[in-house]
């Protein structure tokens, strides 16, 4: 494999300039003057700030709507009329769940993301199409995106006689994750829907990402049980749970409480910091050890029809949510889309120091703090060493 080495450019923290030398793939040094090995390919950084690939930690690229006519939505609020909607649509249009995906991602691609936890949905009347169609996609994009899939039943589990097994068949399929929705608020049986989600975990031995949205004490009471079915199942460090609107709803102590659960058994917590709902407390979650990352959730959909697929951007509502003005304070949101993306999904060799993979994202801006609170919209995209997107567009 060439060599490549990228000139000038700043790492986080620093001031002055650096070049980067990656080899088979791997970044192998990183020093003031790096003198290029014969026949490499030198490229100017010109004084860029040089971060690790984006990782967008809670996404649904099967549903987006990118690239299509515009949708007019005049859905409500409410969860279930806006689920109702989804399927209602899926009738009555054509889509194409492997082209929307590879759109999306592509968008996301030119925007410096190289990993993505996407969520997919299975139900009695798209089946299995979604997942296929997703699954394809990856196996299309692995050279410039690492994939992580959850099937997620969007449309419930218990009240549709059959997504069980659809659930058991994606997984067969590959996907590398059992998703789950609002087990008491939504599912209305919290011990039957997590009997059904972690079972299918343990036949599968994967790991589990559930949707909670369920607010206050009901979310709480969902946390301790999945906490506990975490515990007796031996799945310590395997369970992510996405939202947790709920730890930022409950009084101090008993957010004190939930968390020393969580940090017990290891279990993740993904956000998208939406401006309409509680957060669950960041910094305290970091300080008690517990893995946290954000996400994008649905890009244009017939949801919501914001989202563009930029990770920067999502870190920079990050920082609006949680009301961090301070240059330390919003570097947390870059580790949120980063690092902390990272240890959710248990990357190997991921950073910027050598021996990782080269996997980063060359930026215009004068500090962290600036580029996420303006996010450049040029941006040099390497994955494992190799250029895969420059200026916005994906060069593949």
């Amino acid at each position: 494999m060439q060599s490549t080495l990228i000139r000038n450019v700043r790492l986080s923290g620093q001031a002055t300039s650096q070049d980067i030398l990656i080899e088979q793939g791997h970044i192998r040094q990183i020093s003031d003057r790096v003198s290029p090995p014969d026949h490499a390919v030198i490229i100017e950084g010109n004084h860029r700030l040089a971060l690790p690939g984006l990782i967008d930690g809670h996404a649904h690229v099967d549903k987006s709507l990118w690239g299509m006519e515009w949708y007019v939505n005049e859905v409500s609020r409410e969860l279930p009329e806006i689920i109702n909607n989804e399927r209602e649509f899926r009738r009555t249009r054509e889509f194409d769940s492997q082209r929307q995906s590879e759109r999306i991602l592509r968008q996301a691609i030119s925007l410096g993301t190289t990993h993505i936890r996407t969520h997919i949905d299975v139900d009695t009347e798209i089946r299995l199409r979604h997942v296929e169609g997703v699954l394809a996609t990856r196996e299309k994009l692995a050279e410039q995106i690492y994939m992580e899939t959850v099937c997620f039943p969007q449309s419930g589990l218990l009240g549709r006689p059959g997504t069980l097994q659809l659930m058991d068949d994606a997984l067969s399929l590959g996907c590398d994750y059992v998703g789950g929705i609002d087990p008491s608020s939504f599912e209305r049986d919290p011990v039957a829907h997590l009997n059904a989600i972690f079972d299918l975990a343990v036949k599968h031995n994967k790991g589990v990402d559930i949707h909670l949205h369920e607010p206050g004490e009901l979310g709480a009471f969902s946390v301790e049980l999945i906490t506990e079915r975490t515990r007796s199942l031996g799945m310590k460090g395997r369970v992510t749970i996405s939202h947790a609107f709920c730890l930022g709803e409950v009084d101090p102590a008993r957010q004190d409480t939930l968390i020393q659960g969580l940090a017990d058994m290891n279990i993740a917590i993904a956000t998208t910091a939406p401006s309409n709902r509680p957060v669950p407390p960041y910094e305290k979650l970091r300080a008690a050890g517990i893995r946290v990352t954000a996400g994008n959730d649905g890009i244009r959909d017939t949801w919501s029809p914001y989202g563009n697929g930029d990770m920067l951007q999502r870190a920079m509502l990050m920082g609006l949510r949680y009301r961090w003005r301070q240059d330390r304070e919003i570097a947390q949101a870059l580790h949120a889309v980063t690092q902390g993306g990272a240890d959710v999904m248990e990357l190997k060799n991921y950073g910027l120091s050598p021996g990782c993979q080269a996997d980063l994202v060359l930026v215009a801006g004068q500090a962290v703090a600036d580029i996420i609170a303006n996010p450049p919209q040029e941006r040099t995209v390497f994955k494992a060493g190799k250029l895969i997107a420059d200026r916005g567009e994906c060069l593949f």
